[in-house]
């Protein structure tokens, strides 16, 4: 058992509330009202750029180049592949890029978001690593369980683009690199009465991420 997945069955409840939440679900079906999912990606386009802002800082945490090349990998991740998914899902509801960077964040957003470059920046970078893991990796694993028999299956799925991103194979091996990395940090890191500290850290980012979900759902009614 690899360290995420040792941090994810310590997370228990907390980890199913995130991947397993009623926006999830609901998108998986095909029945989220348009309005909840548009909230969610202005907000999910504003929660990237703070997160590019923590791989930038995972570089800088970098103790060697394998470090720094991880977490550069990681920054275009967001910047070349999300955020552009964000943007031409945003075009088609006429929502330029300077009208999604305008947008107020939301007091869900500030705070997952503010806890991730809190970690990074109080503590190292298996910490910062391990706070990012629930998004990173959990966005694959959404991402493969909304699209079990692969993307073309989806047909004219409303939300095919989103789940495609996150099912298709660029990203799935962003995530496994991702999960690789982290193990390899908690090799070298890691004690176990230290492993109590990193289960709670990660335990209240699942809680964050489901907030966020929450939080579309909250402000448009949904």
């Amino acid at each position: 058992m690899d360290i995420f997945a040792r941090l994810k069955a310590a997370a228990g409840s907390d980890w199913r509330s995130y991947v397993d939440h009623d926006f999830v679900r609901r998108m998986g079906a095909g029945t989220l009202p348009q309005e909840a999912f548009r909230y969610y990606l202005v907000q999910d386009y504003l929660f990237l750029i703070q997160f590019a802002r923590a791989y930038a800082l995972a570089i800088y945490k970098g103790r060697n180049l394998a470090d720094m090349r991880a977490a550069k990998a990681g920054l275009s991740a967001i910047l070349d592949l999300e955020m552009d998914l964000h943007v031409r899902l945003c075009g088609r509801w006429g929502l330029s890029p300077e009208a999604i960077e305008s947008a107020p964040e939301h007091q869900a957003t500030v705070a997952y978001t503010r806890f991730v470059l809190d970690c990074g920046m109080a503590g190292d970078l298996l910490d910062l690593h391990v706070a990012l893991a629930p998004c990173i990796i959990g966005y694959a694993e959404i991402g493969r369980d909304l699209a079990p028999d692969g993307v073309e299956a989806l047909a004219a799925h409303p939300y095919r683009d989103w789940i495609g991103e996150y099912a298709g194979a660029a990203y799935q091996q962003v995530a496994a690199d991702t999960r690789s990395h982290l193990d390899d940090l908690a090799a070298r890191a890691m004690t176990e009465r230290r492993f109590a500290e990193l289960a709670a850290l990660f335990a209240k980012a699942s809680r964050l991420e489901a907030a966020f979900w929450q939080m579309a759902l909250s402000e448009t009614g949904a």
